[in-house]
C-alpha cells in the first residue's frame, strides 16, 4: 500500500507558532517576522525581506486542498530559511520545539497525509541530541531536516558527530536544504542565489560528508540531497579524478564516486533529461518525489512531472512517486 502512495519529501511548512516566536524574540538576532493580514507574514533576515508567505505554507486545510489538486497523498513537512541556527542555543531549541510540536499537531489532524521532519538546534549539538531524544517517539516525526551547513561550520565538523550517531541509531534519514550560499554577493542579481547558489551548496555539503569521512564513520546513516543533488551528481567525475591525483584527498580510501548511492535525491530538476542523467548514475531506487512546495521555484504538479516522463517504467514511477520515500520514512 505504501508504495502506491505519492509522497512529497520536499514540502515546506511555516507553523504560526514558529512565526510568532520569531516575531517576539528574533529581532535581537537580526531576524524578524512581520504579520500583514492582507499579504501574509513576511520574514526579514539582516534587513532583507522574503516574499509574503502564502496561506498554503501555514494553514493545514489549504495545504491539504493543494495536495489534492496536485495528486500528492503525503507531505513530509520541513522548515526552511531561516531555520533556527541564527538564534542563541536556547532560543534555537524553543524554535525547534515549536516547529516539531506543530508537525505533531499537523499529523494528528491529518494522520494519513502529513508527517514531520524534525528541526534541531544544531548550533548546540548537546541540545540537538536532547531535542532528538524528545521527538523520537512523537507521532508523525520520521526524519531530520538540516541545513547544508550550520552557520560557519561544515557538516563534517566532529562536533556534530553525537547528533549523527543518534540519528543513525534511530534509523532516520537526514534531509538537507541550503539556507545560506557561497559568495552570495556575486549571486544577488537575477535570483542566482537560488538558481546557482542552492545547487552548489548541495555539492559542497555532499563533498564534506564524503571527504570528512562522515559517511564512513556512520555507515548506516542515510542522507537525502535536495534539488536532485544540485551540482553534485554532475561534478562527481571531476571530484573522483581529483581524489586520484591530489594529496589533499589521499586520506579517503574509497573513491568518491562510490558514495553516490549513499545519498538519495529528490526529483527537482525541472528537466526530464537531467532526471535521466541522475537515474543513470544512481538508479531509480535512490530518487524520491519532491516539489519545493510552495515557493515560486516549486513544481505545481510534481506527480505529473514523474508520470509524464517518457523513459520511466511503471515500476520506476512507483518507486519514485512513493516507494522509496516510504522506505526512508519508515512507513
Amino acid at each position: 500500500m505504501a508504495g502506491q502512495l505519492s509522497i512529497d519529501i520536499h514540502a515546506h511548512f511555516y507553523p504560526r507558532s514558529y512565526l510568532e516566536l520569531v516575531a517576539e524574540e528574533g529581532s535581537e538576532f537580526g531576524v524578524e517576522c512581520r504579520f500583514d493580514e492582507a499579504k501574509g507574514p513576511q520574514i526579514q533576515l539582516s534587513g532583507k525581506g522574503s516574499a509574503p508567505l502564502e496561506d498554503r505554507f501555514i494553514e493545514l486545510d489549504e495545504r491539504i486542498q493543494a495536495m489534492d489538486e496536485q495528486r500528492v497523498d503525503v507531505h513530509a513537512l520541513s522548515l526552511t530559511a531561516p531555520m533556527v541556527y541564527w538564534a542563541s542555543p536556547e532560543l534555537g531549541l524553543r524554535l525547534s520545539q515549536a516547529y516539531n510540536d506543530a508537525c505533531v499537531e499537523a499529523h494528528d489532524a491529518y494522520p494519513g497525509r502529513l508527517l514531520g521532519l524534525a528541526m534541531l538546534p544544531m548550533q548546540s549539538p548537546d541540545l540537538a541530541v536532547k531535542e532528538l531524544e524528545r521527538v523520537s517517539d512523537l507521532p508523525g516525526i520520521c526524519g531530520v531536516y538540516m541545513a547544508t551547513r550550520i552557520e560557519d561550520k561544515e557538516l563534517s565538523d566532529p562536533g556534530f558527530f553525537p547528533v549523527y550517531e543518534k540519528i543513525e541509531d534511530l534509523g532516520w534519514t537526514i534531509f538537507l536544504h541550503p539556507v545560506s550560499v557561497v559568495d552570495p554577493k556575486r549571486l544577488t542579481k537575477y535570483y542566482l542565489t537560488n538558481f546557482i547558489g542552492n545547487p552548489t551548496e548541495s555539492a559542497i555539503a555532499a563533498s564534506h560528508l564524503i571527504f570528512g569521512e562522515v559517511l564512513d564513520r556512520f555507515p548506516k546513516l542515510t542522507v537525502c540531497l535536495p534539488h536532485a543533488g544540485g551540482t553534485f551528481p554532475y561534478l562527481v567525475g571531476r571530484i573522483n579524478h581529483g581524489w586520484g591525483v591530489r594529496d589533499e584527498c589521499q586520506h579517503l580510501k574509497t573513491p568518491p564516486i562510490n558514495y553516490l548511492r549513499r545519498f538519495y535525491y529528490d526529483t527537482i530538476t525541472h528537466a526530464h533529461p537531467a532526471l535521466d542523467f541522475l537515474i543513470t548514475l544512481v538508479g531509480t531506487d535512490r530518487v524520491v518525489l519532491g516539489s519545493d512546495f510552495c515557493f515560486d521555484m516549486s513544481y505545481e504538479q510534481p506527480v505529473q512531472f514523474v508520470k509524464e516522463h517518457p523513459n520511466l517504467s511503471a515500476e520506476d514511477r512507483g518507486l519514485i512517486l512513493g516507494g522509496n520515500a516510504a522506505r526512508l520514512l519508515g512507513l
